[in-house]
């Protein structure tokens, strides 16, 4: 059933998708300019407040600051983020709101060519934002070591991951209200997936279920590749977030046929 949904990913059409956003932008820039403020405003504020307040703290058998600790999971939060505001709120809107989906399949565009162009979309926004990120951290000295440009690929794979999900659940959404849903999930995934403090200071139970999020396997990825600590667990951290990538994906497909198709 699922390779019958599963997108083409080799459809060229879908790319008409993704120069129909970049042309919608080109008079929005500003919009696509602030996004390279955050990752600044971000770990300035930890750099300059909580670092000194918290300290060091031990990973991995050595001291690190804790600007070095926290600043991969941020990365991760920031794609979460900018995938589920591009994949959700966006895609609501011209799917309810402005239907310009309807004008685009009356062309040879189907369903998957829509849900894939706004994917690629999404990615590419995400790599824009996650390299303006790392160089933010490899200036203000939050960067682990060399092997924190690995980052970037990581962040893009977390960005597909939320992208896809977050498209499948736009599918569901049936007005502005729903949306409260999605601020009920993302606001514990931030708070809870181990983004500020290791997750051996969880109790065990906790620790068992945060060790399920999406988000917490993207920013232990992104941790272990900024401090270049590389360990067999994190190809399956980095499998994880594909294979959500691809049921989120596939289930999009199939909602966007089910809605769009008569």
């Amino acid at each position: 059933m699922l390779t019958r949904t599963l997108p083409r990913f080799g459809s060229r059409r879908s790319v008409h998708i993704f120069e129909r956003n970049f042309m919608v932008y080109r008079s929005q820039w500003l919009m696509l300019v602030s996004g390279f403020f955050e990752p600044l405003f971000y770990l300035l504020s930890i750099g300059i407040g909580l670092n000194k307040l918290v300290g060091p703290i031990p990973d991995g058998g050595r001291l690190i600051s804790y600007a070095t600790f926290v600043a991969p999971g941020m990365l991760a939060t920031s794609a979460m983020n900018g995938a589920v505001i591009d994949s959700i709120f966006n895609t609501f809107f011209r799917l309810k709101i402005s239907r310009s989906y309807e004008a685009v399949l009356a062309t040879p565009l189907d369903v998957t060519d829509v849900a894939l162009g706004e994917v690629w979309w999404a990615l590419a926004r995400a790599a824009i934002y996650a390299a303006s990120f790392i160089v933010c951290m490899v200036l203000l000295g939050d960067a682990g070591g060399v092997w924190v440009v690995l980052c970037w690929p990581a962040a893009i794979l977390t960005s597909f991951a939320f992208s896809c999900i977050g498209l499948a659940a736009c599918t569901y959404m049936r007005s502005w209200q729903d949306f409260d849903l999605i601020n009920l999930v993302q606001l514990p995934l931030f708070l809870f997936s181990a983004t500020f403090f290791p997750i051996s200071l969880y109790p065990r139970w906790l620790g068992a279920i945060v060790a399920f999020s999406p988000l917490y396997q993207s920013a232990a990825l992104l941790r272990g590749l900024s401090l270049g600590q590389f360990q067999w667990i994190m190809i399956l951290r980095g499998g994880y977030l594909f294979a959500l990538a691809i049921v989120g994906l596939a289930l999009a497909a199939r909602r966007f046929r089910r809605i769009l198709v008569p």
